[in-house]
């Protein structure tokens, strides 16, 4: 026994639902801030172009496939009383055969030669090109919290990262803990930090704002809570900002202080230190070289 087919009422229902469906999540899309699409950095606006362009080139074979996908359902179904022109010679023709072989070559030659190129010009570790001195800033993943060193300023954050804008910024990052990962996304790339190891990144802010960092590597129990502030402001206002660490008689962060502010913690409040010992981010990572380089690791 036939099941019972599908009526014209039925298709076209499905056809709206599948409209409206659509409307629904462009709207939510539309009103949702993501900050890979809304970037606020020089890197993330490159990598949201190339992220757009790789889909609109992919999009040039998946819409038509489902387009055809759905056309050919419905024009060649058993129930449909107009029944289409039966052509069963097209596996010949090679104008077609050019078409779905030809356009999907070209696609992933023009994929390739763009990765190739993106992946020398978005290198995290190639500075970037400025009017301006890049700021060197020093980045500690512990648990679960991040530690931000200006060596220049000799001042010192926790969970709190402020720059200034159109000012490149050469991020040294690693990591007293296990294996984890520094990330703002309205900035641009996200890069690993490794204990004993040292990586790099570079990013500029080109407009002015509060954006969210966090920790993209799950690194145990506190990792949810992983987060920081990065304020990109004014030369001007980072300067005044620094100079009141600077100067406000904050606690110093020495090799001491700084064993006491390691240990693992769920606290996400910021902290602000000046800074006396300007050695203390190489210490970190010698400290997981071997025995006798620097002492060993001293947790």
């Amino acid at each position: 026994m036939r099941g019972k087919r599908p009526t014209k009422t039925a298709i076209s229902f499905y056809i709206l639902l599948a409209i409206v469906l659509i409307l629904l999540v462009v709207g939510y899309l539309s009103k949702l801030h993501l900050s890979v699409l809304s970037p606020s950095g020089t890197v993330a606006q490159k990598e949201r172009n190339l992220m757009f362009l790789a889909l609109g080139l992919c999009a040039i074979v998946v819409v038509p496939v489902f387009s055809l996908a759905t056309l050919i359902s419905l024009r060649y179904r058993e129930g449909n009383k107009r029944p289409k022109k039966y052509s069963p010679d097209w596996d010949g023709s090679r104008a077609l055969e050019t078409t779905w072989w030809g356009v999907p070559f070209a696609i992933i030659t023009i994929l390739a030669v763009v990765t190739w190129q993106s992946s020398y010009s978005l290198d995290p570790y190639k500075p970037l090109v400025a009017s301006q001195p890049p700021l060197n800033v020093q980045v500690v993943a512990l648990d679960w919290r991040w530690l931000f060193i200006y060596p220049e300023q000799k001042i010192s954050t926790i969970n709190w990262l402020e720059i200034p804008v159109n000012r490149p910024i050469s991020f040294h990052i690693t990591s007293d803990s296990v294996m984890n990962s520094f990330w703002v996304p309205a900035l641009g790339s996200q890069i690993y930090a490794m204990p004993g190891m040292d990586t790099q990144l570079n990013l500029m802010a080109f407009k002015t704002g509060d954006f969210h960092g966090s920790s993209a590597n799950i690194s145990g129990r506190g990792f949810s809570n992983m987060s920081f502030t990065t304020i990109a402001a004014s030369q001007t206002n980072f300067d005044a900002w620094a100079k009141t660490i600077k100067n406000g008689g904050f606690n110093s962060l020495n090799k001491s202080t700084y064993q006491t502010l390691s240990r693992p913690s769920l606290d996400r409040s910021v902290r602000l230190f000046s800074v006396t010992d300007q050695n203390l981010y190489r210490s970190i990572i010698n400290s997981y070289a071997a025995p006798g380089a620097e002492g060993g690791h001293h947790g």
